[in-house]
């Protein structure tokens, strides 16, 4: 039998991408998802009860990908670093754009998959803000993922039309949709400064 490990979730996740780029998600069984990662249906049964499993795993192969790629101390104004780590989760998801992009279609007919999703956005989101070293409190956090969360599902939409080899249309869309969640955040308290949130630690509870 062969066993799924963490070492080879990305492969896992291309061959998923591409059974839902040929079949859509209608057609996606474990089966043709065992035949295409080159594992056993009895595998894939231990680890993922549901497809949406599937789904969350690649959702967390996402945020392994920008995690992994994160210096720490990058410097730089919050607002920048959270650009670069949203442009960054779209490259780690580009090579499975067409599997994507279907499932998108998808959703159209069946939101179900979609109301299914929303509230890992906001877990996606969080570990987004990490990566982009903004400190917060825990209830502000709270807020700046929710209104992260609809800047990604903003710059989501204008990715899915962008056929740009420099997916300039879609960082213009990203830029724009990051100054209107200031805009609304600022006002709200949740923005000081450079566009970082409060303290949190020692350093808030000496403040």
């Amino acid at each position: 039998m062969v066993i799924m490990t963490l070492a080879n979730d990305e492969t896992l996740i291309a061959a998923l991408w591409r059974v839902i780029a040929a079949h859509g998600w209608p057609g996606l069984t474990m089966r043709r998802l065992a035949a295409e990662a080159g594992t056993d249906t009895a595998t894939l049964r231990e680890r993922f009860p549901t497809r949406l499993d599937l789904l969350l795993l690649h959702g967390r192969v996402m945020d392994q990908a920008v995690l992994a790629g994160t210096i720490p101390g990058q410097g730089g104004s919050a607002r920048d670093r959270i650009f670069d780590v949203l442009m960054r989760r779209l490259d780690a998801m580009q090579p499975h754009r067409d599997g994507i992009l279907r499932l998108f279609e998808d959703m159209r007919r069946d939101p179900a998959i979609a109301l299914a999703l929303a509230p890992h956005i906001g877990v996606a989101m969080r570990w987004m803000l990490e990566a982009a070293e903004v400190e917060a409190k825990s209830c502000e956090a709270r807020l700046l993922a929710l209104g992260l969360a609809g800047v990604w599902l903003a710059t989501i939409r204008a990715w899915a039309k962008d056929e740009s080899p420099d997916m300039g249309t879609t960082m213009a869309a990203l830029d724009n949709a990051l100054d209107r969640a200031e805009r609304i955040a600022r006002p709200l308290g949740l923005l000081r400064g450079d566009v970082e949130a409060a303290p949190v630690g020692p350093a808030a509870e000496t403040s």
